[in-house]
């Protein structure tokens, strides 16, 4: 069984925003897989289902970002799952350009506070994850502003785009093919 969550914060103002990219994943996964994620359960909306032949449980924590860490321990402590090996984190990025995808096996929080917390209730770094690109903050620009910001016309098509990368990543991962979706989605654009 896998974990799949992804991070973002609760309320309709942060619906959108670069920081609930994580959320966006999710609901794009739900969509794809007919997946309900509406159960409310270890402070978070949950819904299980199953991807790629896998039963997976979608996680959207409801703790706010920076607290993310203890809706996903208490998910991960219930269904006794391995978070080195079953747990997919999804989230932004501001260090990879719009809608590109950097998975990685295991690794720092990189600046991000939501992994940051989720690495001190784990007590480890390593967990598979999926890191969406937001693009870089502009100069002169409050990070906080920037990442509950939201996208232009232009930058929503190439999230969605990301979206769908982020998707098949995930049946990528859960198929047991993580060096493939590395792979796959780790490449730079030709057009950079």
């Amino acid at each position: 069984m896998y974990i799949i969550a992804g991070l973002g914060n609760p309320t309709k103002e942060y619906e959108g925003t670069r920081h609930n990219v994580g959320f966006d994943v999710i609901d794009r996964l739900s969509e794809r897989y007919n997946i309900d994620v509406t159960m409310e359960k270890h402070r978070a909306l949950i819904g299980k289902g199953m991807i790629a032949g896998q039963k997976v449980i979608l996680v959207k924590p409801q703790t706010y970002m920076n607290l993310s860490g203890e809706s996903i321990r208490s998910v991960i402590d219930y269904y006794k799952v391995d978070p080195e090996k079953e747990l997919i984190v999804i989230y932004d990025d501001i260090s990879l350009g719009v809608g590109q995808l950097r998975i990685r096996a295991k690794g720092s929080a990189g600046g991000h506070n939501g992994i940051k917390n989720i690495i001190a209730h784990l007590g480890g770094q390593v967990f598979p994850r999926i890191k969406v690109g937001v693009g870089e903050k502009p100069p002169k620009y409050d990070l906080a502003d920037y990442v509950l910001g939201h996208f232009s016309k232009a930058e929503q098509e190439l999230m969605s785009e990301g979206y769908d990368n982020a998707v098949k990543a995930v049946e990528l991962i859960v198929s047991d093919q993580m060096s493939e979706a590395m792979n796959e989605y780790n490449r730079k654009k030709k057009d950079e």
